[in-house]
């Protein structure tokens, strides 16, 4: 009897439906490897959430099968949910990635009390193998050092993985994406391609980081007084542009914000941020120093409430104010979901009189992703068989998919997937396979749970409407209502009259309900909650949150 031959499954468990969280499953019999595990930060719909993670049960329930974790760069979208994934494994699984990524990740496990994981660095050039799977590893250009693609073989087929990456043919480092690597990849056979989608919708090329050095420098220069620079603080092509210009016309450098100040540190200990410690001053120190001699270096580019930026736009930094005479420029473009509140740091600053640069008045940032020509270089360099555009919207994912099949790609060999959805890969070729449980999962403060819709329409109520307590006091041997005491919170018609109205109201409606016979205190609590909401309507055409309590007497 022929044994079966096995498949090769490429399962995405985030990724595909917007940017972050990005994690993608690849299993080939009893072997399993994980690239990436990436977060994504809440929106709007989210209330009370601090980050969304994707849900991985099916790397838990398959875990025995799980030889290592890839991590292709160190931005939170890719490493964000790693540690929450390594407390949930029984075991420690190695992870690779370069060694700026992993310096980063062992920041982050270190904030969670996670201490020796198994790292293990891999660079341009590495190969290594897992199980069933030969990995090889390539460089690509991205807005952090460091970043890597993936080619996979296995027995069933072969996969290359870009990550995220533009065709910057100047990068700031000097390290060029391994173009022979990825033509010899090519020579060898590349089955099925996933390729980064952010910019699908982007014509021509995207600019080479070295455009923005002279925009910071120019600015850096002519500055009166201190010039404040907020960008990501994984950004580090752009700490160094930053760097390079401030130390050029004789300025110091402060660096200030968490992240900022840790990604910076391991950045100068590995060799990746290049100034000497003469040129970096602390936040406390710059009284000494003339206002004309001084970047600060800072988080904040996403309008985050409680980052350096904001605290210094709103007068509530400890050791640093932006003032009138100040520059301030924001050297990053703002996360969909995000634009409103860098409009308000904006706005803070613009009250205060300091001239401020975004990417709307002059090239202060450039993206990290290629767009439409550069995806469709990676599609003629890689001559894939078969093609699923991954790390975009929905728009995005389309998008790319109609780039290739531009590229001479047939549409029925290009595979648009949702997150949980699953490609298998026998003998070469790619059809669609068994869909697995997926899904988001919530970090709230310190809880991590599962997506619950009544908590977000609750929390969005009471944001919209407020509250309204209504408590009832009921005689347990006769069963007539006492006292009904109405409070508000978060309410506009918090009115000594209304109140009262609305007491007497509730209190004759259980009554009557009472009276008829329906005296549990399930249904009294129903009577009170429906009276005391119809009445707010008619008198106020607003539905806050009612919650009624009944008690026996």
């Amino acid at each position: 009897m022929a044994k079966k031959q096995l498949s090769l499954r490429i399962i995405p468990l985030g990724g595909l439906d917007g940017i972050g969280k990005n994690m993608t499953v690849f299993e080939y019999g009893e072997d399993m490897v994980l690239v990436d595990a990436g977060l994504m930060f809440p929106d709007d719909e989210q209330p009370g959430v601090d980050l969304v993670l994707p849900d991985y049960t099916y790397v838990l329930e398959n875990e025995e099968k799980l030889r290592g974790i890839i991590i292709t760069h160190g931005h939170e979208d890719h490493t964000g949910a790693l540690p929450y994934l390594l407390m949930d494994l029984s075991r420690k699984v190695p992870i690779y990635s370069s060694k700026l990524t992993l310096g980063i990740i062992e920041g982050k496990l270190a904030e969670h009390k996670l201490n020796s994981p198994k790292f293990r660095e891999v660079q341009n050039g590495s190969h290594l193998n897992l199980g069933a799977f030969s990995i090889d590893f390539f460089s690509m250009t991205h807005s952090i050092p460091a970043a890597l693609g993936v080619y996979m073989r296995t027995p069933a087929g072969s996969v290359l993985h870009t990550g995220d990456f533009k065709l910057d043919q100047t990068p700031i480092d000097g390290v060029l994406p391994n173009y022979q690597a990825i033509a010899r990849f090519a020579t060898m056979g590349v089955d099925l391609l996933l390729s980064d989608s952010t910019n699908a919708t982007r014509p021509g090329y995207t600019p080479s980081e070295a455009t923005v050095g002279p925009s910071l420098r120019h600015i850096i220069k002519n500055a009166e007084g201190r010039v404040f620079v907020a960008s990501f603080s994984s950004h580090i092509h752009r700490l160094q542009q930053v760097c390079d210009a401030a130390t050029a016309v004789g300025r110091k450098v402060v660096v200030t914000g968490r992240s900022m100040v840790n990604n910076t540190r391991i950045a100068r200990e590995l060799g990746y941020l290049k100034i000497s410690q003469e040129d970096l001053i602390d936040a406390y120190d710059v009284q000494d120093i003339p206002d004309d001699k001084i970047v600060v270096l800072c988080t904040g580019s996403q309008g985050e409430p409680m980052s350096a930026l904001a605290r210094m736009a709103n007068g509530d930094h400890k050791s640093l104010t932006i003032t009138s005479e100040d520059t301030v420029i924001i050297s990053a473009t703002p996360v969909p979901g995000n634009e409103k509140s860098v409009q308000s740091i904006i706005n803070a600053l613009s009250k205060i009189g300091c001239a401020i640069y975004d990417k709307s008045n002059t090239v202060v940032h450039v993206s990290g992703h290629g767009s439409q020509e550069e995806l469709k270089l990676m599609l003629a360099m890689t001559h894939p068989r078969y093609f699923m555009p991954v790390h975009g919207e929905a728009v995005h994912l389309r998008a790319h998919a109609k780039l290739a099949e531009s590229m001479g790609i047939p549409r029925n060999r290009i595979f648009i997937a949702d997150n949980g959805d699953s490609l298998e890969i026998t003998n070469g070729k790619v059809k669609w396979g068994q869909p697995v449980e997926s899904g988001v999962v919530y970090v709230d403060g310190l809880s991590v749970t599962d997506s619950d819709p009544v908590v977000f329409r609750d929390r969005q109520k009471l944001a919209s409407d407020g509250i309204v307590t209504c408590v009832i006091t009921v005689s347990s041997r006769d069963r007539r209502v006492g006292d009904a005491v109405v409070a508000c919170r978060g309410v506009t018609f918090d009115t000594d009259e209304l109140i009262d109205e609305a007491q007497h109201f509730v209190m004759g409606q259980v009554n009557e309900r009472a009276q008829k016979g329906g005296s549990s205190i399930e249904t009294l609590r129903k009577a009170s909650r429906n009276s005391l909401s119809n009445f707010l309507w008619s008198k106020t055409r607003t539905r806050p949150m009612v919650i009624p309590i009944v008690m026996e007497v």
